[in-house]
């Protein structure tokens, strides 16, 4: 039982990511983004796999952590890409 409430928690974290990273797509924009906040998810989501494999503990919910970490990676690269859009419009 205790896998299936550690899945449903990181299927709850996971769900908001695709919302996020849609903006980012769209607004082009780094404004209101943390690349801190962005590292820190992931770091937290390594230390749970991290913990998965110390206890070794593998289970399905690995799945969950390697998802969550690919949707935050992927924000946090368009949060780059768009620090760089913003600096362009105010360079000109």
């Amino acid at each position: 039982m205790v896998q299936v409430f550690e899945m449903i928690m990181l299927v709850c974290f996971g769900l908001s990511w695709p919302f996020n990273i849609t903006k980012s797509i769209r607004s082009r924009t780094a404004k209101g983004k943390s690349v801190l906040f962005e590292i820190m998810i992931i770091i937290g989501y390594l230390c749970g796999v991290a913990g998965k494999l110390i206890g070794n503990n593998i289970t399905y919910v690995l799945a969950f952590y390697a998802l969550d970490i690919l949707l935050v990676s992927t924000d946090l690269i368009l949060t780059f890409r768009n620090r760089k859009l913003d600096r362009e419009r105010e360079s000109v």
